[in-house]
């Protein structure tokens, strides 16, 4: 996908408050949720659709990532 304008709004989980292993999640364009490493935003962010993006908290929700 290719932006026309850089993400917006950038905001950390209020759970990772503490931590060095987070990320920050944006607004990008037509919905879409633009991701990037906190402690390393010079190497940039890479987007998903707000499906893609659903469909990855759903699963986060789900304990999926758990093992």
């Amino acid at each position: 996908m290719s932006l026309s304008q850089p993400p917006t709004g950038w905001r950390k989980s209020s759970r990772s408050a503490n931590t060095n292993s987070c990320v920050e999640v944006g607004n990008a364009a037509d919905g879409h949720a633009a991701v990037r490493d906190t402690k390393d935003r010079s190497q940039g962010y890479f987007t998903a659709t707000p499906t893609q993006w659903q469909a990855f908290l759903d699963a986060i929700k789900s304990d999926r990532f758990t093992s």
